[in-house]
């Protein structure tokens, strides 16, 4: 007979990779490296590689924790007074300290260096590696600043707290702070998008006219960051629909009349608190022209946007980093993933995708250091088209990425479980696909010029790869034609994405890397799965994207 031992261990844990932590997000990663260079952003090398060692060490581990425990709003306190309170994990503030400390809500403001948004670009590509949802009131508050300029009172007051780099969550008035985060709140219940449907109305305490003081009625569904210190809002006069700053706290230091209704239980962005509130006569100072609040907020919701590009190329980073890594030491079938020709192929396509994502990113940061008109018509149609691609492809990106790596990577304790509920987000925020597509079309109608600057930009790349060429010429016969067919604008906007993408590796990237995108992205008879590249030198693609981690 023979006898089991109960003592003995079951098996041998062997094939397993190494979990992807203790590394610099920065230093190991030279595609990012490449990019920051070529547009201007050498400088702030420094900058980066610190930020990039918190990325990969502390913080990644916050962004775990600030996710596994909600924000938790508390209405009133033990005595019964009205608070509206949200209550974080102690990670969320670390996440944010770091940031601020860091300047990823500040730096072009207070640093004029050519190339001063590009480091703060690759700022927020590291930190959405570690939370992407305290980046949330970060960009918010990075992006307020152009629309609070337009008050000059205002933004005297304002303006020196919130580029400041203290981050201090106390909930107390913003005047007693030495430093600020802003929020954002547009849509209501019956508009979603048609912030022109808004009923929320406001009434002038006295003399009307920007600067001026008012107070609002009405509720909001989408409140960004509720323990924001201030929030830019929306609401009607007799002008019409008008940019509000509402602050958490009145100027006299009583609680504004801003009521919390409930926190929003999301899917992703789990360690952001997203809330509906309503306004019962709420404090605020109308900023910018009456009646032109859409143009106002605009200025916001551009720098909003942008960095939906940034942070859903850093979530196809760090997916692709992940599947890198992971099938880097895994074997199946009898030899490791990596030289499964399959696997080799879906890496590989991840990879280009990735970098494809990266580098447009890069160069519409680029083009807010520049102030040429160029520069400047490039931005207005670069930020929608960028947003409507990467932001959709982020999520078909991470699945495979998912599917790469297997079923640990569906497991919680996993990053990529987390990446994946966050993918869709950010094609969601800040105007959806069809937005982003309707946007493409009006600036194209409003500023034919922007289409010039556009194809410019194109051709910048012509005569290298007869594949890109041709592709170029079909989109310059399209353009106009397509331009008058709503329904087909999905299509064209995706074209002068892939052409845009395609244009910029050929200029600024290997060869091997453009030749690569061109062949599977123009090329008509390719498959719309990951992992159909047409080619064969997956390992060198595979190379330069892998993580190059100190031994």
């Amino acid at each position: 007979m023979i006898h089991k031992k109960t003592d003995a261990e079951t098996h041998e844990v062997f094939n397993q990779p190494s979990p992807l932590e203790g590394y610099n997000a920065y230093t190991s990663d030279n595609t990012l490296q490449h990019y920051v260079n070529i547009f201007g952003g050498g400088w702030g090398k420094e900058i980066l590689r610190d930020y990039g060692h918190l990325t990969g060490n502390e913080l990644q581990q916050a962004g775990f924790d600030a996710n596994r425990c909600k924000p938790e709003f508390q209405s009133h306190d033990r005595f019964g007074h009205r608070i509206d309170l949200v209550k974080y994990h102690p990670a969320y503030h670390q996440l944010m300290k770091a940031a601020i400390e860091a300047r990823h809500h500040s730096l072009p403001w207070i640093d004029e260096r050519a190339g001063a948004h590009v480091v703060r670009a690759g700022i927020e590509y590291l930190h959405t590696q570690a939370d992407p949802g305290s980046g949330c009131p970060l960009t918010m508050t990075f992006a307020s600043v152009p629309v609070i300029s337009q008050e000059a009172e205002i933004a005297k007051t304002w303006l020196p707290r919130i580029t400041a780099n203290q981050y201090d969550p106390s909930n107390i008035p913003f005047y007693e702070k030495p430093g600020l985060t802003i929020g954002m709140a547009m849509t209501e219940k019956q508009g979603g998008s048609d912030v022109r449907a808004n009923t929320t109305y406001a009434y002038p305490l006295d003399t009307p006219g920007p600067g001026k003081e008012y107070e609002l009625v009405g509720h909001k569904w989408f409140c960004s960051a509720p323990m924001c210190d201030a929030f830019l809002v929306l609401a009607n006069t007799d002008k019409g629909l008008t940019c509000f700053l509402l602050p958490r706290w009145k100027p006299d230091g009583s609680k504004n009349a801003m009521h919390i209704q409930r926190i929003k239980n999301k899917m992703g962005n789990v360690s952001n608190a997203s809330s509906e509130v309503e306004y019962k006569g709420a404090f605020s100072w109308m900023i910018g022209e009456e009646g032109r609040g859409i143009g106002t907020i605009l200025k916001m919701v551009a720098l909003t946007r942008f960095d939906c590009m940034v942070g859903s190329s850093a979530i196809m980073r760090q997916a692709t980093a992940q599947a890198i890594h992971h099938t880097g030491e895994r074997q199946a079938f009898g030899r490791n993933l990596h030289e499964q020709p399959l696997m080799q192929n879906v890496l590989a396509d991840l990879a280009l995708e990735s970098e494809a994502a990266l580098a447009i990113s890069m160069r519409l940061a680029y083009t807010l250091d520049m102030r040429d008109e160029y520069e400047k018509s490039l931005f207005r149609i670069g930020a929608a088209i960028g947003k409507y691609w990467i932001c959709k492809r982020a999520a078909q990106l991470t699945y495979e990425a998912m599917e790469s790596i297997g079923g640990v990577a569906v497991v919680e304790d996993n990053v990529l479980a987390r990446l994946y509920r966050e993918s869709p987000i950010n094609a969601i925020w800040e105007g959806s696909g069809n937005i982003q597509c309707l946007d493409v079309s009006r600036v194209m109608r409003k500023q034919p010029t922007v289409i010039d600057v556009f194809i410019l930009e194109l051709e910048k790349a012509a005569g290298h790869i007869a594949q890109f060429d041709s592709t170029l010429n079909k989109l310059k016969d399209e353009l106009m034609k397509d331009l008058e067919m709503e329904h087909l604008l999905r299509r064209l906007v995706e074209k002068m994405a892939l052409l845009w993408q395609a244009s910029t590796l050929i200029q600024y990237s290997e060869p091997t890397i453009a030749d690569a995108f061109v062949s599977s992205r123009l090329s008509g008879d390719c498959g719309h799965m990951y992992g159909t590249l047409p080619i064969t030198n997956f390992r060198e693609i595979i190379t330069r994207s892998k993580l190059k981690l100190e031994k």
